[in-house]
């Protein structure tokens, strides 16, 4: 059971900064230009999903990249806090770029190594510069609390075999953090045969990543590597659930600025009693998940030992959030929302697919149930 707080100990900061809305601010005009619906359904369709040019606009140029690393290492020196803010604006966009996989999971995996080493600061550097695009080798749908068992084994001197499916963002990785049997290691993604997958969710691409006597440097031993990768899929789950708001909060915002344009009966189907009473209950959940987001936010930033609890909670209750606004939002478009054309489908199949990244709803639930000492429903 985790501790209490005690009394006089300072309550999580859920409101937004200065600072946070000045970034915001700057992260959402570059989207608006560079990821509009448009520019995104065209990234779907090329052979290409991942949009390396918004990446370094975003990544490098704008800084996010190193958001999470400290300035002696290339970096913002800044917390989870700034980047929850702009993968709220990235889940409003669904913008096709390796920010979750990359600036929070592979920053936050190596961070959990130290940076006494020079291969792990060398990584750590040119991931914060947006240099390079790093990705841990394993299944999105992997969540921290479990044995990240990948088949991967080492031969010896590092020269590793296996397949890890489901990996995203591989594609276009330039570094694979691989997790074998004998630790942690760094692996060129060249070296690696990656086959692109068909997702559900078009701007969060997949791909198998098989190893067959590729050569691999040791960055940490097994114990030293899971303990690492569990802080790397903790900080992506509670950072997750920043996206899935930023997802509802525009399926929200889309649909009430719809309902009030679209007429029938000579009136704005908006102003009819069911719609009002559907709409704001959906208000009522995207601002709760506000609040559960930036509590988990808020507790990796400052680390707190209430962190695994915030996380647990915001992803038990986001995921739920982002896929029924999602699915409102096609609904309530009426048949608009059913075109290939219109952008509320990519929002309802990355509300989908981040349902099961970094582990279920049902899974986040029983973590809660477990922290707590509480039976976990069934």
């Amino acid at each position: 059971m985790t501790g209490k707080k005690e009394l006089g100990e300072s309550a999580p900061d859920l409101l937004y900064s200065e600072a946070e809305d000045d970034l915001r601010a700057a992260v959402r005009a570059l989207l608006a230009v560079r990821a509009d619906a448009a520019s995104v359904l065209a990234r779907t369709e090329s052979a290409e999903p991942l949009d390396r040019g918004l990446w370094k606009a975003l990544g490098a140029d704008m800084g996010t990249a190193g958001l999470l690393v400290p300035e002696k290492l290339g970096g913002q020196g800044a917390t989870h806090r700034e980047a929850a803010v702009v993968l709220e604006e990235l889940g409003r966009s669904v913008a096709p770029v390796p920010y979750l996989t990359t600036a929070v999971i592979a920053v936050e995996t190596l961070l959990g190594l130290g940076s006494e080493d020079a291969e792990v600061s060398g990584l750590l550097g040119a991931l914060a510069g947006g240099r390079s695009i790093g990705v841990l080798a394993l299944p999105l749908s992997a969540a921290s609390g479990g044995e990240p068992a990948t088949g991967v084994r080492d031969a010896g001197g590092g020269v590793l075999s296996g397949t890890v499916t489901g990996v995203a963002d591989a594609v276009g990785a330039d570094v694979l953090l691989v997790v074998a049997d004998t630790g942690l290691y760094a692996v060129d993604a060249a070296d690696a045969a990656v086959t692109p997958l068909v997702p559900l969710d078009l701007t969060r691409p997949l791909a198998s990543v098989t190893l067959d006597g590729t050569r691999g440097t040791l960055l940490a031993d097994s114990a030293t590597a899971h303990a690492a990768v569990q802080r790397g899929l903790l900080a992506g789950a509670g950072l997750l659930a920043s996206e899935q708001l930023g997802l509802a909060d525009w399926c929200l915002t889309e649909t009430v600025r719809y309902t009030r344009e679209r007429h029938q009966f000579n009136r704005p189907v908006g102003s009819f009693q069911a719609l009002k009473h559907r709409l704001a209950q959906l208000w009522l959940e995207v601002v709760s998940a506000r609040a559960a987001a930036r509590n988990a936010a808020d507790a990796l930033a400052t680390g707190s030992p209430e962190a695994p609890l915030a996380v647990a909670v915001a992803q038990a209750y986001c995921s739920r959030v982002a896929v029924r606004a999602a699915e409102e939002c096609v609904q309530l478009h009426g048949g608009i929302g059913m075109t290939w054309e219109h952008p509320a489908h990519l929002y309802l199949k990355r509300a989908k697919a981040d349902a099961i990244a970094l582990g279920t709803a049902g899974r986040h639930r029983e973590a809660v149930a477990a922290l707590v000492d509480l039976p976990a429903p069934r």
